[in-house]
């Protein structure tokens, strides 16, 4: 049975405003993950809005710049396409144009997934990379203080796409994930390590979205069909922020739905 969850919605005019708002969520969990551990880890997304969302943190005319501690962030990632760090596919490239190239970042404060490995290389790497920068032991799961997530228009989340062999790992914290649809090797977090994030958000924009959205808040729970729906987490809090036009097909007013 899926665990339940209750899902907060913050709903913005345009794509624009959801930049803004993930942005201020962004900055807001790093200042309170370092007052209170001294260090924030966050794992980031690929995408159109979190491109804008970084291209914000980075703007020295905004005050995301000097008000985040960038020492004191470790940045991780959630997924990662098969592809060199300089390909214009690789979200690690994406960010490191619009955010990491502009802030005072350190480069061991970045742990990239390596793309241009073999993916099951990859993805053991990555974990052995978690596991030591978390300290953990055994078969402990790392906890994020902040995860942002997006959503394919097919349902999918991070690179866990419909009826992949990755949606029934729950052992690994990372693995490749093949996706026949797309005949591309993937490397990503698996849902038990995204469900574990101390905050778990989707940053979701564009009217393309409105329709699957609505069947993965509102439908019947298959989340082979529609991976999203495997995100339930263990705080039981889920947040989505969203554009008008990503929400239209919710309840209109409508600022919490309740996942049972």
């Amino acid at each position: 049975m899926p665990r339940p969850a209750t899902v907060s919605l913050h709903i913005s005019a345009n794509s624009a405003e959801v930049a803004q708002a993930a942005a201020e969520l962004f900055t807001d969990a790093v200042i309170s993950a370092i007052a209170i551990r001294g260090v924030a880890r966050v794992a980031i997304s690929g995408g159109s809005t979190p491109k804008a969302m970084f291209a914000l943190l980075a703007d020295p005319a905004h005050d995301f710049h000097t008000r985040i501690d960038w020492a004191r962030l470790q940045l991780y990632w959630v997924d990662e396409r098969c592809v060199p760090p300089t390909d214009s596919e690789s979200n690690y490239h994406m960010t490191d144009c619009a955010l990491l190239s502009k802030v005072p970042l350190p480069p061991a404060n970045i742990h990239r997934m390596e793309g241009e490995l073999d993916p099951a290389i990859a993805a053991a790497r990555y974990e052995s990379a978690i596991r030591n920068s978390f300290r953990l032991e055994g078969a402990q799961t790392p906890t994020f203080d902040l995860i942002l997530l997006g959503m394919g228009d097919d349902g999918h989340t991070a690179s866990l796409f419909p009826h992949t062999e990755g949606l029934e790992n729950i052992t690994d914290l990372v693995i490749p994930n093949h996706v026949p649809q797309k005949d591309t090797w993937r490397i990503t977090l698996t849902s038990p390590v995204i469900n574990q994030g101390r905050q778990v958000a989707f940053v979701i924009a564009g009217p393309e979205k409105a329709e699957v959205l609505a069947k993965v808040l509102l439908g019947p729970y298959t989340p082979f069909t529609f991976p999203s729906q495997l995100i339930r987490p263990a705080s039981g809090k889920l947040t989505m922020l969203l554009d008008t036009a990503a929400a239209q097909n919710l309840p209109a007013g409508t600022t919490t739905i309740q996942l049972s």
